[in-house]
């Protein structure tokens, strides 16, 4: 593609973001930035939320995962609507009824100020790890498409990014982010199903019925893994989507802070109803255009990348037509902004309110400073992340995001369980330890559970190993009465 093409486009992309920026900024209120004034309509969140949930993560790595697990993706995908379900019916009415601007304060409450801070920084430290990676991959891509070819760097086009990202959300904070999040779920959406088309078309496919006939007959199109061993297992898959989905979604302070921007608990269970359904179609279309990537590149006699993550950036920029790689250009710049723009900002909220205790500071000058301070300071964190992910990674990103959420969401789960389904108190100064101990034996069961379990691999379920490990240990040191 023209490099000058793909910078009116992203530049485009871009003036139309500081339009709603500025357009929801204007006469904000003290706390705006952290709760959207609780006004944001259910549709809007539940349109948004798509976005931040795909990310560039399913937008590129899971068509190209296709080549190597089949549709077996689609195991987790099902088990999220039970995990969506649980949000529903069990944590936002929680959330609600307490009236929560930070999820983690929940913890404090239930069992102790050193349960809260760990809860918190688990969910920064599990954010940060884990967007940055999101970022990386769309960077990535950006990177060969654009500032290759004018010799920029990849450090100086990562500080562009997240400096954009900084700039558009830095004064509305979460109300900007929802009506931003509704644009780039539009662009995300609209490059797949565009693509989808373009490509039925080269492959002489016409209409939906023959598309999933085509789909349906091809090996990649495998749903189910019986494989008791193996780690794509159904069961394996089922259960680690579900708790993929609590912990990432229920227990995530950026993805339940979109939520709690909703006028009321109906709303927001509306809001996930809707949500959930849309989603899983969504993740079939990802899914059945991996397929059709993998088709047109045997077709036309295309090498396949040694990296499945680069294959639909490389069909999308150098085979498809121009106007199928203008709309990959805004897909893939809208999966890198609708996740880490919320992202930036719920790790601002989470830090002000959980560690600096921004709501109580009298001074509103002042708290607005140190807001925008923390802000900045999180967006040079990510910064140096992604380079950090760049000289590491290995693997497909796909499998990355949810081996971190595996080791850093496991206490979080275990914590919230424990405080769900319990009336017990725990040695609150035991926690931090805990939440350390439980992931470091997850990691050791892992990586020894071949040689110790007659072959069986761990997949996604070392997330639910982790928060069990959890569970226990606060069963361990748990305490009837608080005076205990």
């Amino acid at each position: 593609m023209d490099s000058n093409l793909v910078l009116i486009v992203i530049t485009s992309y871009f003036l139309l973001l500081f339009l709603i920026s500025w357009l929801t900024s204007r006469n904000l209120k003290s706390d705006t930035f952290f709760t959207g004034d609780r006004q944001s309509p259910w549709f809007l969140v539940a349109f948004g939320m798509i976005g931040a949930s795909l990310s560039g993560v399913t937008f590129i790595s899971v068509p190209g995962e296709v080549g190597n697990s089949s549709f077996y993706y689609f195991q987790l995908v099902l088990g999220y609507t039970v995990g969506y379900a649980v949000i529903a019916k069990v944590l936002l009415p929680l959330y609600y009824r307490l009236n929560l601007v930070s999820i983690y304060a929940y913890l404090e409450g239930r069992f102790g100020f050193w349960s809260y801070k760990t809860g918190a920084f688990f969910f920064i430290l599990s954010r940060i790890l884990g967007s940055s990676i999101r970022v990386f991959l769309v960077a990535g891509v950006l990177q060969v498409i654009l500032f290759d070819k004018w010799g920029i760097p990849f450090w100086v086009s990562v500080l562009i990014t997240v400096t954009l990202i900084w700039l558009y959300t830095f004064r509305g904070g979460i109300k900007t982010v929802v009506w931003t999040d509704t644009l780039q779920t539009f662009f995300m959406l609209l490059a797949v199903f565009v693509s989808i088309f373009l490509v039925s078309r080269e492959l002489g496919i016409s209409g939906i019925g023959d598309l999933m006939v085509k789909v349906a007959d091809q090996p990649y199109s495998k749903i189910f893994n019986w494989d008791w061993k193996s780690g794509t297992n159904f069961f394996k898959q089922f259960f680690s989507g579900m708790f993929i989905v609590i912990v990432m979604t229920g227990l995530d302070q950026d993805m339940m802070q979109k939520n709690l921007t909703c006028r009321n608990l109906k709303d927001a269970q509306k809001n996930m109803f809707w949500f959930t359904n849309i989603l899983v179609i969504v993740n079939l279309f990802f899914l059945a255009l991996g397929v059709l990537l993998y088709m047109y590149a045997e077709t036309n006699h295309i090498t396949i990348p040694e990296r499945t993550d680069d294959l639909y950036p490389l069909l999308a920029t150098s085979y498809f037509s121009t106007f199928a790689g203008i709309v990959f250009v805004l897909g893939i710049t809208a999966a890198a902004y609708s996740s880490a723009d919320s992202t930036l900002t719920a790790l601002t909220t989470s830090f002000c309110y959980d560690f600096l205790k921004i709501d109580k500071n009298p001074d509103k000058e002042k708290a607005l400073v140190t807001r925008k301070i923390v802000h900045l300071s999180f967006t040079f964190l990510m910064f140096l992340v992604i380079l950090t992910f760049r000289w590491l990674n290995d693997q497909s990103v796909i499998n990355a995001v949810f081996l971190i959420a595996g080791y850093t969401y496991g206490p979080l789960l275990g914590l919230y369980s424990f405080g769900l389904f319990t009336k017990y108190q725990v040695r609150d100064k035991w926690v931090p330890l805990l939440a350390v101990l439980a992931p470091l034996i997850s990691f050791l069961f892992s990586s020894q559970s071949e040689k110790w379990f007659w072959g069986y691999k761990f997949g996604f379920e070392l997330l639910i190993l982790n928060g069990l490990l959890m569970f226990f240990g606060l069963w361990l040191v748990r305490r009837k009465n608080i005076e205990d």
